[in-house]
């Protein structure tokens, strides 16, 4: 007893002798509960003679009462045999190979059952489709392996948990439905040695006790400090998808104090010690990651390209005084500006230029909210990226860098019919010459797409 007590102190994990299987009784899910496809997989490789269970974060949600976002499967079949048993499905990947599903508009991600890596006190080669660099770190991981194997080489607990759709069992090799019911999110293994074969699981841990709303275990969490540093060894492309992961995964706001908390930050968004640190730009920063969190919340697009820009707005504005302060006129300062600032932070976040478009165009469009006098307002409606750059403009009021006065002139002018347009205009620079009537669709560009992440509008 004692002894036991001493381990669970010190975080050291008894190996599993077998799952623990739960039937339907003690945790509460049913087959109804599953997607028809993610049924229909399992079952086609079962009736092939294959394991085939439903694993992750869909068993995860269910357990905790939540709706998943999608399912999961995993099975002993190899990839080739997966493919060859579904006619709509197709093998991707070259690190880590699984196979797509597909059923009509949904997806079904099957893996195969992977391998933990070997201990290192056993004395074992590496496998050739099992690669580590000096420090431990995996480069690549194609081993397969049992259903055992591939529980203890998933991340945390909770994310190891398979669930058996013919039998309603849940097979918990790892403590996992114990700590779902504790709400502690506990890595598999020892914490150092999971975090330096891929440093990325750090990231995961504060994204996912964000999202679930878990505390970290203490043995989980202690390392994370010392080890961060390796995230400058993780691809940039990788580094930017967990960063959206967590920006886009309608808890944001919760995760990026929980990525601060861990000192995550100084490797993913190190911009976030200036803005949480500056009182003038925090509120804009809450009223950014608050209004994405919603829009998701509610089923509404969100676009990584909006997240960005709002992340880098303030940099941007001090970068265009900079420029005016050396020489240059307003707007070739603020396209300058533009330029540099995104470069700069490219450095660090790694994001693709192909946002660069969509961000610059947002930025753009807010010195041209400030003219309400002619026909520029009514051109500024049908500019394409309009609901984007106001949106922006909502956030900007929100968080006191604009006047709310000026936001609250645009949400009526959108919405009103010519003549209470033509009323809202200036008076002191209403022109002569009344806009021409526009010809189709709603006034207002009341049909511009929907395609970013601010306000709903």
């Amino acid at each position: 007893m004692i002894t036991r007590l001493i381990r669970k102190v010190l975080g050291i994990q008894d190996k599993p002798a077998g799952p623990r299987i739960l039937p339907a009784d003690e945790h509460g899910i049913r087959r109804q509960q599953i997607s028809s496809c993610a049924l229909k997989t399992t079952r086609t490789l079962r009736q092939s003679g294959h394991a085939a269970f439903v694993v992750g974060g869909a068993v995860r949600d269910l357990l905790l009462g939540r709706e998943p976002k999608d399912f999961d499967v995993a099975t002993d079949a190899t990839p080739e045999e997966i493919r060859r048993l579904f006619r709509r499905s197709r093998i991707i990947g070259r690190r880590f190979q699984i196979v797509h599903v597909y059923c009509g508009d949904e997806t079904i991600e099957v893996t195969t059952f992977r391998a933990s890596q070997p201990d290192q006190d056993e004395g074992q080669d590496n496998d050739s489709d099992r690669v580590a660099a000096e420090d431990g770190m995996l480069l690549r991981d194609n081993v397969f392996g049992g259903q055992e194997d591939d529980a203890a080489r998933r991340d945390f607990t909770v994310n190891a948990l398979y669930y058996d759709p013919e039998t309603e069992e849940i097979w918990d090799n790892h403590g996992g439905v114990a700590d779902a019911r504790e709400r502690v999110l506990r890595i598999i293994g020892d914490p150092v040695t999971r975090y330096r074969e891929d440093p990325v699981r750090m990231l995961r841990a504060a994204r996912f006790a964000a999202k679930l709303d878990f505390r970290i275990a203490p043995e989980t969490r202690a390392p994370i400090a010392q080890l961060a540093p390796m995230l400058e060894r993780i691809p940039a492309a990788r580094l930017f998808d967990e960063m959206m992961k967590l920006l886009l995964s309608g808890h944001a706001e919760r995760g990026v104090h929980q990525l601060r908390a861990e000192g995550l930050h100084h490797g993913t968004l190190p911009m976030l010690d200036a803005i949480l640190d500056d009182p003038v730009r925090r509120p804009f920063l809450h009223a950014a990651l608050h209004d994405t969190d919603e829009r998701i919340r509610h089923d509404q697009n969100a676009s990584p390209a909006f997240m960005l820009a709002c992340l880098m707005w303030f940099d941007m504005r001090a970068e265009t005084q900079r420029q005016e302060d050396a020489g240059l006129p307003p707007m070739a300062a603020l396209f300058q500006a533009m330029d540099d600032v995104l470069e700069r932070q490219r450095a660090s976040l790694a994001f693709p230029r192909r946002f660069d478009g969509m961000i610059k165009e947002i930025w753009a469009l807010q010195p041209r909210f400030e003219q309400r006098s002619g026909s520029r307002p009514y051109r500024l409606l049908s500019h394409p990226r309009y609901r984007a750059g106001y949106d922006f403009l909502l956030l900007r009021a929100r968080g006191g860098d604009a006047p709310e006065e000026l936001a609250d002139w645009w949400t009526r002018f959108q919405d009103a019919d010519e003549e209470a347009r033509a009323s809202l205009l200036q008076p002191s620079q209403v022109s002569g010459k009344r806009p021409r009537r526009r010809r189709r669709g709603k006034p207002g560009g009341g049909g511009q797409p929907d395609d970013h992440a601010g306000t709903g509008g």
